[in-house]
């Protein structure tokens, strides 16, 4: 079907255009166009005025509606946690397996190839956080599964039927030659859970490592005479780092300090979410352990921060009034900056002919009304 979407502030790279239709045709953007002289066959659709963005992209995905990756059995497991994301404007998503057993991870994704052969809408590829972490950094994963980088697990995620791939590990719990083979796979690879000194995360990043996940978490702070893994992300344009943006998990100032050495151009937005998005509930389990959600932070009994309660347009909202950033930047953030992560900036991340007809529209408040992935609402 062709539709031409009219009456809205459309985010064009760095400029809003008005008086413009965005014409759809099938999954595809065909073009931008004046609204006085759009083409024959396109129908109609008036947007009110909101703001017509490109869909959010959130490559640390833990759940929603309810469910788990983790706890996942079957593709409708799957399904829940892409519509509740995209509920809040997440086009494309990348659902993350906290650390777990090799046979679950081979289970899993079994069921991610399974979802990406049915072109299941928002489902990108995976997320692997873990197994190959530093234990004195796990936060709320499980020590038991915790272990060295496996040459079976090069080969199931670079196998190239799952999507986009992402593994986050601890550069010290390996080595450059390993983290080498995994890019030459096609993984891209992202530190996080790490004690990993400066000249172990430089090596890391030369090897082809470019990305941080959930900075300033679960890693050792970066120091006047010991930069540490935070230092070498910073003094390298090749690394992207990922960051939740709740106003809990990193004070704001600090996260403003980063994007000032880094560039907004490689910081993303990322949610870390829970299975709490998208519902009413208040507690679940992780493996033997039970987490709360109490005044928007979700933690262990024992306090330990265990993800997040975060939906990506709060965390794009976040991002203009907790970071002083302005709308265009933080829409960047959490759609042209982890496209480019991702390398699928030529299918997506953007408003421009040929790319995905993955968009949000969102109200004066920044609230999502309306969500279109691959052209369909």
């Amino acid at each position: 079907m062709k539709k031409a979407l009219v009456n809205a502030r459309l985010l064009q790279g760095d400029d809003w255009q008005t008086g413009q239709a965005l014409l759809i045709d099938g999954e595809t953007i065909k073009g931008i166009w004046p609204e006085t002289d759009i083409p024959d066959g396109y129908q109609r659709q008036d947007l009110d005025g909101g703001y017509l963005l490109p869909g959010f992209i959130d490559v640390q995905v833990n759940g929603g509606g309810g469910v788990l990756l983790n706890d996942a059995t079957e593709l409708a497991d799957l399904e829940r946690i892409a519509q509740a994301h995209r509920t809040f404007g997440t086009t494309a998503l990348l659902p993350t397996l906290i650390t777990t057993s090799w046979q679950r991870m081979q289970e899993v994704a079994a069921l991610i190839r399974e979802a990406r052969a049915a072109n299941m809408p928002g489902i990108a590829g995976i997320h692997f956080e873990g197994p190959y972490l530093n234990s004195a950094r796990k936060g709320v994963h499980n020590a038991a599964h915790i272990r060295e980088l496996e040459d079976e697990f090069i080969a199931l995620a670079g196998a190239g039927d799952l999507g986009s791939v992402v593994v986050t590990l601890a550069p010290e719990k390996t080595d450059p030659a390993h983290i080498e083979r995994l890019v030459d796979a096609g993984v891209i690879v992202s530190a996080g859970h790490s004690m990993a000194s400066y000249e172990e995360m430089t090596a890391a990043i030369d090897a082809g490592l470019s990305g941080v996940t959930h900075l300033y978490n679960a890693m050792t702070p970066m120091e006047s005479r010991a930069p540490g893994l935070i230092g070498a992300a910073f003094n390298s344009r090749e690394c992207y780092c990922g960051f939740i943006n709740d106003g809990h998990h990193v004070h704001p100032a600090t996260l403003k300090a980063a994007i000032a050495a880094k560039g907004a151009d490689r910081m993303m937005l990322v949610t870390d979410a829970m299975a709490t998005i998208g519902t009413n509930i208040t507690a679940f389990r992780l493996d033997d352990q039970e987490i709360h959600l109490t005044d928007g932070w979700l933690t262990t009994v024992e306090g330990t921060l265990a993800g997040s309660a975060l939906d990506m347009a709060a965390a794009v909202r976040n991002a203009v009034t907790l970071l002083d950033q302005p709308l265009i930047t933080a829409i960047h953030m959490a759609s042209s900056v982890p496209a480019a992560f991702l390398k699928q900036e030529d299918q997506r991340g953007t408003i421009a002919a040929g790319l995905a007809a993955d968009l949000v529209l969102l109200d004066g408040n920044m609230d999502v009304k309306r969500c279109w992935i691959a052209g369909r609402e």
